[in-house]
């Protein structure tokens, strides 16, 4: 981005503006200012100047109502259609207590994949790849953890009824690759958050 000599703290405060319009959490300038201690004047000024120099390009597409739609679809190939349903795939033979709990496995892998599009969402993936590979990398990183169905045979169902553009290859091969910049992820520690709020 080019700055033309303004500081980039000034440019900083005006993107953090930018971002709040992009993820529809309208803060104003003159509240965002205030927060921080600013004049708001300086982040409405260079507002045309950081939008320029983003093409006015200020979507990023989040996997989070993708997601919602291969809930809903996995449900179907599962064979759940609410809560009080139970899943039929890889536990017809088992116990009755065990074909109980399936519910709760799949309302705990439900949030796994919430917490894992969180994460996807801190990484370049959205950048980098569509709403609906984001959220298949989230279901396959829940589904790892929970082992609730068997993910390569959802994904050459979702394959077979969509006609994607992508084989089955080309879609693990991005999977993987959104799975690897969610394992470089950095966590802040308690410790790393606490110099920020030392600094204010």
């Amino acid at each position: 981005m080019v700055c033309d000599g303004t500081s980039p703290q000034k440019i900083m405060l005006t993107c953090i503006y930018a971002a709040c319009k992009a993820e529809e959490n309208h803060v104003s300038a003159e509240e965002l200012g205030k927060g921080i201690g600013q004049d708001h004047h300086v982040i409405l000024n260079n507002e045309m100047l950081v939008f320029q120099s983003l093409g006015f390009d200020l979507i990023v597409y989040a996997p989070y109502h993708t997601l919602d739609g291969f809930i809903s679809d996995l449900e179907e190939f599962c064979g759940a259609k609410d809560d009080d349903q139970i899943v039929a795939l890889k536990i017809s033979l088992l116990p009755l207590l065990l074909f109980l709990m399936v519910p709760q496995k799949i309302k705990a892998s439900l949030e796994t994949a919430r917490m894992e599009a969180d994460k996807i969402m801190r990484t370049n993936g959205p950048l980098l790849f569509p709403p609906g590979q984001l959220a298949l990398a989230a279901l396959h990183r829940a589904n790892t953890e929970h082992g609730i169905f068997d993910f390569e045979r959802y994904l050459r169902s979702v394959l077979s009824r969509h006609h994607p553009a992508h084989t089955i290859s080309e879609l693990t091969a991005s999977i993987n690759a959104i799975d690897s910049l969610i394992g470089k992820l950095v966590t802040p520690t308690s410790k790393d958050v606490n110099i920020f709020n030392v600094a204010h």
